[in-house]
């Protein structure tokens, strides 16, 4: 269905899909028509770390981005949010849709640890209105598991 869905599925990970009625406003909205908390929802945020290299950053839903955490992780002085061309680009989704599966090349991907705190969440599936649900035990894994993914850290990037 995505590039996403094929990963998950040629990679035997255990998901489903959750297609919205309408369109969604809010995170608060989005958690509640898919029966979460919105700490469930997972955004896949991109940045900009320099000319053609990109991030990826995984953070549950209502948490922020700590930018000094960022510039540490990278060892950067400035980094930036990823204009929605660069999003397109570097991952082959337009914003909003954005999943760290499938991605078109490898790209660092961070998990803040806020978005292991649930047993289930879910994120972007590449498609407009349509998530992908999985358990956090299974999302690791499937992340290091990924032809896409160069590394995947876990840690603390959510603002204090």
């Amino acid at each position: 269905m995505t590039a996403a869905t094929d990963y998950l599925d040629a990679h035997h990970i255990s998901y489903r899909l959750f297609r919205h009625e309408g369109k969604v406003e809010s995170l608060e909205q989005a958690a509640a028509e898919r029966g979460q908390q919105p700490g469930q929802v997972v955004r896949t945020i991109v940045f900009r770390l320099g000319e053609g290299e990109f991030a990826l950053a995984l953070m549950a839903g209502p948490q922020q981005v700590s930018w000094p955490a960022l510039r540490h992780t990278f060892g950067l002085n400035r980094l930036t949010m990823a204009s929605a061309e660069e999003v397109r680009t570097a991952t082959g989704y337009v914003p909003g849709t954005v999943s760290p599966f499938g991605l078109p090349a490898p790209l660092r991907i961070l998990v803040d640890r806020s978005v292991l705190v649930y047993d289930e969440v879910s994120l972007g599936s590449g498609v407009r209105g349509l998530a992908i649900i999985l358990s956090s035990a299974a999302l690791l894994p499937a992340l290091r598991a990924q032809v896409g993914a160069d590394r995947v850290e876990l840690g603390e990037w959510g603002a204090e």
